[in-house]
C-alpha cells in the first residue's frame, strides 16, 4: 500500500487535515493540497514502514465513490489541462467508468481507448449510451501499439503476470509526461 510522509514544517505550510468527520478522505485531500503547493513525490520501491490496518479503522468509513470523485476532479484540475488530447488505456469497466466520470469538456479530449483484448478492439468503438449529446459519442478502441500518448492508465499493476508492465515498457514512455496511472 502506498504511503508518504513530510516534515512538520511542510505539514504546517500545507495546512491542516480536513476534519470534516467520518467519510472524508482527509489524507487524500491533504496530499492533493501538498501537490498544489508545489510539494514533490519520490517513488521508493521498497518497504519503509509497516502500516497498521484493522477493521475498525476510520478509513473504512470513506466510500470508494467519494475517493473516485476526488481523484477524477484532481486529474481534470492538474493533468488534463496540459494535454490537448489523450487516450484511456483500458476499454474495460474501469476505463469506461473514468470516461463517464469526466466532464463533457474532458470527454471531448479522449481520442481513443486502447487495450489488448481482441474482442474489444474488434468492436472498434465505445458508444456512451447515457450521453445527452446527439449523436452519442463514439470513441475508437485501438490496440495499445496503435494508440498515441499521452495515456491515462486504468489498469492495476501486478495483475497480469507482468504482461501489462512489459507492454508499457515496450513503448519507452516517461511517467508523468506520457502517461499517468489512474487505477
Amino acid at each position: 500500500m502506498p504511503s508518504w510522509f513530510c516534515s512538520r514544517a511542510w505539514f504546517s505550510h500545507v495546512g491542516p487535515f480536513d476534519e470534516g468527520g467520518r467519510g472524508v478522505p482527509e489524507d487524500l485531500l491533504f496530499f492533493y493540497n501538498h501537490l498544489r503547493k508545489g510539494g514533490g513525490v519520490v517513488r521508493v520501491d521498497q518497504s519503509l514502514l509497516l502500516y497498521r490496518y484493522h477493521p475498525g479503522a476510520a478509513t473504512h468509513s470513506v466510500l470508494e465513490a467519494t475517493i473516485w470523485t476526488h481523484r477524477v476532479h484532481f486529474l481534470e484540475e492538474r493533468a488534463l489541462p496540459h494535454w490537448a488530447t489523450f487516450t484511456i488505456w483500458n476499454a474495460g469497466r474501469q476505463g469506461r467508468r473514468l470516461y463517464r466520470s469526466l466532464t463533457a469538456g474532458a470527454q471531448r479530449k479522449v481520442v481513443a481507448f486502447c487495450d489488448v483484448d481482441e474482442n474489444k478492439i474488434r468492436k472498434g468503438f465505445y458508444c456512451y449510451e447515457d450521453s445527452l449529446e446527439r449523436p452519442k459519442p463514439r470513441v475508437p478502441i485501438l490496440h495499445f501499439r496503435a494508440a498515441r500518448p499521452p495515456f491515462v492508465i486504468c489498469v492495476k499493476l501486478d495483475l497480469t503476470g507482468g504482461a501489462f508492465e512489459d507492454n508499457l515498457r515496450s513503448l519507452h514512455l516517461q511517467e508523468g509526461r506520457d502517461f499517468l496511472h489512474f487505477s
